[in-house]
């Protein structure tokens, strides 16, 4: 039975603090709780879709909540309900008695005691010249700047390694021997890591046709200037639950305008709207990708990712938005990194 004391939250608590819970506690589900009686369940794919749909952090939980999570009985065969897990995909089942009050959690890692890594390939692009960080990239290559006692790519290959996978790629370009020369094969971390070597400037995208074989498991692409906490598995999870072939994080955006709109029908104005607040999900250069469509790149040319998704939606397959809420930072200009600095002292990124 796992622990559940700390994964309790009431309906009418913010989905803020369930998304936190979740970020802190490995079991990555909440329980909602009126008056101990449980009345939903939360889990990372259900804030994201409620993002999706345009609920807010701040919102109250119960808008998010999963209000008929599957349950069992303290008396339920272990057998069976492992068997039932198993079949429908289910991680954890809440354990309740006569009157729907909590008393327990299962999960499918307490039956199965399953801990094995990700076979899924991860290919970080750091072949970027990091114009906007000039004088600093002059000599050494972005990836390699210091965010704290580390390098940036480190880190990001460090986060992976602490959430089980194992098998890397890194496309190069601009001042490949130093990273490859930090690197190395990988075994200082225990993994597997080859290089993408990029004769010629292939874009976000087009790197992936220099793989040396092709995968058999959806693939996760990542920018190798980005500092984030989300959770690569339940990246994979969401690409799954969605049926995707192509899966893009994205980051909700948001832009004030400074002024009072005014709407108008010919010369008349029918309407005026002060300093209107417009919100976007914007691309944050995390993607997973089927492969047949790794496979479908073009090769010998430059590809970005924007031009394969656009390719994969005219195709009429299925793509998927991962919004993210945890940690985020794009590594683009001296003051995003001096801002990364910081907030690796204040531990804001943790």
């Amino acid at each position: 039975m796992s622990p559940y004391s700390e994964l309790c939250i009431p309906s009418d608590g913010p989905v803020a603090e369930a998304a936190q819970m979740l970020e802190r506690n490995a079991q990555k589900i909440c329980l909602v709780l009126d008056d101990d009686k449980l009345v939903g369940t939360v889990t990372d794919g259900d804030i994201r879709r409620g993002l999706l749909r345009g609920v807010t952090i701040n919102a109250a939980v119960q808008e998010v909540m999963n209000a008929n999570p599957r349950t069992a009985f303290e008396d339920t065969d272990r057998d069976a309900l492992r068997a039932l897990m198993t079949r429908l995909q289910i991680l954890h089942v809440p354990i309740i008695d006569s009157d729907h009050r909590l008393t327990g959690l299962i999960s499918l890692e307490d039956l199965v005691r399953n801990n094995a890594t990700f076979n899924n390939p991860v290919v970080l692009m750091a072949g970027g010249l990091g114009e906007r960080l000039r004088p600093l990239t002059d000599k050494t290559p972005k990836p390699l700047l210091k965010i704290g006692d580390k390098p940036l790519l480190q880190s990001i290959l460090e986060s992976f390694i602490e959430q089980r996978f194992e098998n890397f790629y890194i496309a190069v370009n601009y001042q490949a021997a130093s990273i490859k020369r930090h690197f190395g094969d990988g075994t200082a971390w225990g993994v597997n890591i080859r290089y993408l070597e990029e004769e010629q400037r292939l874009g976000t995208a087009g790197a992936l046709t220099l793989l040396p074989e092709a995968p058999t498991l959806p693939m996760i692409v990542m920018n190798g200037d980005l500092v984030t906490r989300t959770s690569f598995k339940d990246l994979l999870d969401f690409h799954a639950e969605q049926k995707s072939c192509a899966t893009m994080c994205v980051r909700e955006y948001d832009f004030q305008v400074p002024f009072g709109v005014v709407s108008t029908e010919d010369q008349r104005i029918v309407s005026i709207d002060e300093k209107p607040l417009h919100r976007f999900f914007v691309n944050a250069g995390i993607y997973v990708l089927d492969p047949d469509i790794i496979a479908s790149i073009p090769h010998g040319e430059r590809s970005d990712m924007t031009q394969v998704f656009e390719r994969v939606i005219a195709d009429g397959n299925e793509t998927a938005a991962f919004p993210i809420h945890e940690y985020w930072l794009d590594i683009g200009r001296i003051d995003d990194l001096e801002r990364a600095k910081s907030d690796v002292i204040a531990g804001r990124n943790k």
